[in-house]
């Protein structure tokens, strides 16, 4: 294989488990097991890829797919995914809130990302801004009106630490850039969307709060967010999703 075609064809069922020809068009993006599990129960469809790196589960021209942690498994799924030139991709992902008037189980939808992982530095230059596509963020913030939710605006800070919450210099800089949350995938995806020419969005919704020590996520805090936040989570990205197909609008703006 010479091309990089010809390699993420067949790479992508490799990873996955799941045949090209059984993707959608749509694809959700997931850190978790169980929002795979949630998908597929409420589709009563089948789980791929029990024993690959990556589990998807696909019903309604959506796929979902549980690509593991962090930039580079992030940057990976990107590449992969261009073998099936998706319409669009979207990201539910967990995030740290940064500021005060941000809590758990609040919603961010992010405007940029920050590209403070590393990962993205392979694929363009540093002064390339991680952005998402409007049209896609524009369904989203339709979708979360829809359920009578409110969100936050803002930029994400995507880091390639994982533990850092004991590092009071890192926080000072945090705090600094005025980022709204911190996660270590959506600079990734964003960036690498764009290289690929796939439109690109996120939901995040915030897991902890990270800069104050009685903030920090353990895990029983982890799974009361998991009990109260994560299925409308899911809901509202499938639904965005599926205001896309419905209206049958094109998510693709730009000219790559």
């Amino acid at each position: 294989m010479k091309s990089k075609a010809e390699i993420v064809k067949n790479w992508l069922p490799r990873y996955t488990g799941t045949p090209l020809e059984n993707f959608g068009e749509y694809i959700l993006l997931t850190n978790f097991s169980n929002y795979v599990q949630d998908f597929a129960k409420k589709f009563d469809v089948k789980i791929f890829g029990k024993n690959k790196p990556m589990q998807t589960a696909t019903a309604n021209n959506i796929t979902i797919v549980n690509f593991g942690m962090g930039s580079a498994m992030a940057a990976t799924v990107m590449d992969l995914l261009s073998a099936i030139k998706p319409k669009a991709i979207l990201f539910l992902g967990k995030c740290g809130g940064l500021k005060k008037k941000i809590k758990v189980g609040d919603i961010i939808l992010p405007i940029a990302a920050i590209r403070g992982e590393g990962t993205s530095n392979d694929y363009l230059p540093v002064e390339v801004p991680a952005l998402p596509s409007f049209r896609l963020q524009q369904a989203i913030s339709y979708t979360v009106k829809k359920y009578e939710l409110s969100y936050w605006t803002g930029t994400i800070y995507t880091t390639n630490r994982r533990v850092w919450e004991h590092d009071q210099e890192f926080k000072k800089y945090l705090r600094k850039i005025r980022a709204a949350g911190i996660d270590m995938e959506t600079a990734t995806i964003f960036l690498v969307g764009f290289t690929n020419g796939i439109p690109r969005g996120a939901l995040l919704m915030v897991s902890d709060n990270p800069m104050v020590p009685e903030g920090v996520k353990t895990a029983k805090s982890d799974k009361r967010i998991n009990q109260l936040f994560a299925k409308k989570h899911l809901a509202i990205g499938i639904d965005s999703l599926l205001e896309l197909i419905n209206t049958g609008e094109s998510v693709k703006h730009l000219r790559y």
